[in-house]
């Protein structure tokens, strides 16, 4: 959705709306590598949202999000935002798939 907003002119508006959702929700994080223009609209998306909730899913760990995202420097800017005033929650157990 991004990548077309980019093209048509909508994306101004889009990242607006995404900083004033009260949650957002990116499920299933690192499934696969973020490209050049990923890893600038995600940036850009959680430096606008430090007064709204953002719940990231993930079964990769967060020490290996580095390799996802991709450009350390990046990655760092990114990850460092993330994890800014966070509450991180391990869940064990098998798979809720199975049920």
């Amino acid at each position: 959705m991004l990548s077309i907003a980019h093209s048509d002119g909508r994306f101004s508006k889009i990242i607006q709306q995404l900083a004033k959702t009260d949650l957002l929700v990116l499920d299933d994080w690192g499934l696969e590598r973020l490209s050049l223009g990923q890893r600038t609209d995600i940036l850009e998306i959680m430096e606008d949202r430090h007064l709204g909730s953002t719940l990231i899913t993930s079964q990769l760990p967060i020490d290996q999000w580095h390799g996802t995202i991709g450009d350390a420097t990046l990655a760092d800017a990114i990850i460092d935002r993330i994890l800014h005033n966070s509450h991180k929650i391990k869940l064990r157990g098998e798979s809720m798939w199975k049920h």
